[in-house]
């Protein structure tokens, strides 16, 4: 069922070449950016465009995990991405 707001965790990783960004939960939903900043934008990119796939698909949107349940290394942080769909939406079918 599609909704209109979603939060996920994502795991950013902090190298030396950049700050890396993979949601657990979404196989194949990853990014990366310069700055923190950066990161946090493109991270919402990433997991509205994911979900919007996965919507136009009919697949089935797995459920956020729970935040003991997601294993992270020293240089790793769990922040919690929110995205509103109903403008991705708009903008996306804009495009068709």
């Amino acid at each position: 069922m599609k909704k209109d707001r979603y939060i996920y965790p994502a795991i950013f990783d902090d190298g030396s070449d950049g700050i890396s960004v993979e949601f657990p939960d979404l196989p194949g939903c990853f990014t990366c950016g310069d700055t923190e900043e950066e990161a946090l934008q493109m991270a919402k990119e990433a997991l509205a465009l994911h979900l919007y796939g996965l919507e136009q698909e009919n697949e089935v949107i797995p459920e956020p995990s729970e935040l003991p349940n997601i294993q992270t290394k020293n240089h790793q942080v769990i922040v919690f991405i929110e995205v509103w769909m109903p403008p991705f939406r708009y903008e996306m079918e804009k495009r068709r």
